[in-house]
């Protein structure tokens, strides 16, 4: 395409990330098209991802702010014409926490004699070990707090500069800190807790004995990788995408399509993760407010690690940068943030036949698309998986270290689990939801809830054995709020009710949700206010470029009931069109003393597989394999 914009990249695919060019252009756009002064900040800068891959106009979505007045507006930016296209005011909606602000709001509560007083009563007065972790808010209704765009600091104390600040948990003390005027509201100090001070370090330096035994395990590909990439769209096996990445969601899969004789099959039009929240489960001191949305109130996507060759990802390698915006409107590239490779995964199927003797089996492999974020003391790895045989899958890897406390003041630990002496992890939750926006062999799609129910016994089921599958299409949007049922075997089905396949069947995919988790936390609570897509397994909405986010625009001090729960009050219909699949799932975490000081990785996710999508299974053409690699030990 064509720009007039100098320095805007004259070509690029519609759906390609904005570049680190392409932010600072858009910044200075709206800069110059409504200056806020010298308090304008930029919350997001992204891709204003067009309808049509037809679309020619390059546009950008900008969200800025003036931290003087707290005002928010919303901006469609053409690159191409170098215009601001629309101007949207957003009354009350306040900013992400951006990691540029992190810092900003410890070094603020560190300035302020009464954090300082109640560090000293602590016996705490090197202010440089001292480590004061942002966290969200939400809305607790104190006067002082009106009106104001709040970061509350939970604290640690390093026993040295390199040593693991988690394990000794400043207990009961937080600065409350008005990040947009640069001020504490005020300290809350819940009654000094002895300060654990046993180290509990896990990095190498710190390390003395080693495991004996272990021999190197090396991922050898000597012709090279199976995948072939062109910018930001892949091929691999069958498979065929385009990566994308945002700020606040991260890695961003689009147009997943496998090939099928010689056609490509639709599946997904778009897919990411939307939003997650993790409740914790202690109801007294500083702990109450730990409810963190860490893409709605953070980003998940900023906050992804520049990976590491030969340990964060094994094999032969293909990364992918990320490009976000700094608060100032300039770029910020995070290096290598997403990974791309093949695995193997055991075997892909086999069969012997005793009679004949005759024996096949083929391997599996995986190609893997993963980024990983660390937010604050947790390590959120996500790793999306396709396989030989049509099957989507994403594993979240969580890992990182727990959120520690410290024993209340009578010594228990409350809700929680003793890690270390003085140090507790809290039972909490971690909740993940997906946006798929469906596209199974063609835009119009519906969802079809399966159950397994057993049949009345009877004149046909003397012996009652009899099963049989319960199938109820999900048409409107309220009909589509579900949740799993483990004694009917629950599953769903996308189908495209407009094609039927040779043998009979409608093409579809099953969604198979083997994490699907609730939060038992009340209505009332923050979760059961502000998080309302944890309260359904599934939702189903018409898909709308101005419905992404499922717990609402702006997650950061958000009111009651935003997101899916007002949208699917409307009651849409859902069958036979346009439609995007919610999924919410997730880890209920009571802490073990084993995961601490840093946790052993634990998993969670989903699968989309196909179900009368083919019509028989499409991997018989998969060579035998055989590793001249592999020996007999």
């Amino acid at each position: 395409m064509d720009t007039v914009l100098a320095g805007v990249r004259a070509e690029s695919h519609p759906l390609d990330p904005l570049s680190s060019t392409e932010i600072a252009a858009a910044a200075q756009i709206v800069r110059a098209g409504h200056d806020l002064g010298a308090g304008m900040r930029f919350e997001t800068i992204v891709l204003h991802e067009p309808d049509s891959p037809a679309h020619t106009d390059r546009q950008a979505f900008v969200a800025t702010y003036d931290v003087a007045t707290g005002d928010l507006f919303e901006a469609i930016v053409s690159l191409t014409r170098a215009t601001i296209l629309r101007w949207t005011p957003r009354p009350g909606a306040k900013p992400r926490i951006a990691p540029d602000e992190f810092l900003l709001a410890e070094e603020i509560a560190k300035q302020d004699p009464r954090f300082v007083a109640a560090l000293a009563k602590r016996g705490i007065t090197d202010l440089s070990l001292v480590c004061s972790d942002p966290w969200s808010c939400g809305v607790f209704g104190h006067k002082d707090e009106e009106g104001r765009r709040l970061i509350q600091t939970i604290t640690w104390v390093r026993n040295s500069p390199h040593d693991n600040q988690y394990a000794h948990p400043v207990e009961g003390l937080s600065a409350l800190v008005d990040i947009n005027r640069g001020e504490v509201v005020r300290i809350d100090d819940h009654g000094v807790v002895p300060v654990p001070r046993e180290e509990a370090n896990y990095l190498a330096r710190f390390q003395k004995v080693w495991r004996e035994g272990l021999k190197p395990i090396e991922v050898v590909q000597p012709e090279g990788p199976s995948f072939t990439v062109d910018g930001y769209g892949v091929e691999w096996c069958g498979w065929r995408f385009r990566v994308g990445f945002t700020p606040r969601e991260g890695l961003v899969l689009h147009d997943l399509r496998i090939r099928d004789g010689e056609s490509w099959r639709g599946i997904v039009k778009r897919a990411c993760l939307a939003e997650m929240v993790v409740p914790y489960g202690h109801p007294s001191g500083v702990h109450p407010r730990k409810n963190a949305f860490d893409c709605g109130e953070y980003g998940i996507g900023v906050l992804a690690n520049s990976l590491t060759l030969g340990c964060d990802c094994l094999g032969a390698i293909h990364y992918f940068d990320a490009v976000v915006n700094r608060i100032d409107g300039s770029a910020q590239v995070i290096a290598n943030a997403i990974c791309l490779h093949e695995e193997d995964c055991g075997i892909l199927w086999k069969h012997s036949d005793f009679r004949t003797g005759d024996s096949d089996v083929r391997r599996s492999r995986r190609l893997v698309i993963s980024f990983i974020a660390t937010v604050g003391n947790y390590e959120y790895g996500f790793y999306w998986h396709l396989y030989l045989d049509g099957t989507i899958e994403l594993d979240v890897k969580l890992t990182g270290i727990v959120n520690t406390a410290g024993t209340m003041q009578d010594g228990t630990t409350g809700r929680g689990t003793r890690v270390a002496s003085g140090v507790v992890g809290h039972v909490h939750q971690h909740v993940f939801n997906v946006r798929l926006d469906m596209a199974v062999d063609g835009p119009n799609n519906t969802v079809v809830e399966v159950d397994t129910v057993a049949d009345p016994p009877g004149p046909d089921n003397p012996w009652h054995n009899a099963l049989s599958i319960k199938e109820t299409p999900l048409l409107t949007e309220k009909a589509a709020r579900r949740r799993t049922d483990p004694a009917h075997m629950r599953w769903w089905k996308i189908v495209n009710r407009e094609r039927t396949t040779a043998i009979g069947h409608h093409p579809g995919y099953k969604l198979a949700p083997h994490s699907a988790l609730r939060t038992p936390a009340a209505p009332g609570s923050q979760v059961g206010q502000r998080a309302g897509f944890v309260s359904h397994d599934i939702w189903v909405t018409p898909t709308r470029g101005d419905e992404r986010w499922p717990a609402g625009d702006y997650v950061n001090q958000s009111g009651p009931g935003e997101g899916l729960p007002a949208w699917t009050e409307q009651d849409r219909p859902v069958a036979d069109q346009p439609i995007t699949v919610w999924h919410s799932f997730g880890h209920n975490h009571v802490v073990r003393p084993e995961d601490y000081p840093v946790q052993p990785v634990v998993h969670c996710g989903f699968m989309l597989q196909p179900f009368g999508f083919f019509d028989r299974n499409p991997t018989l053409d998969i060579p035998p394999a055989k590793s001249s690699h592999s020996c007999c030990a």
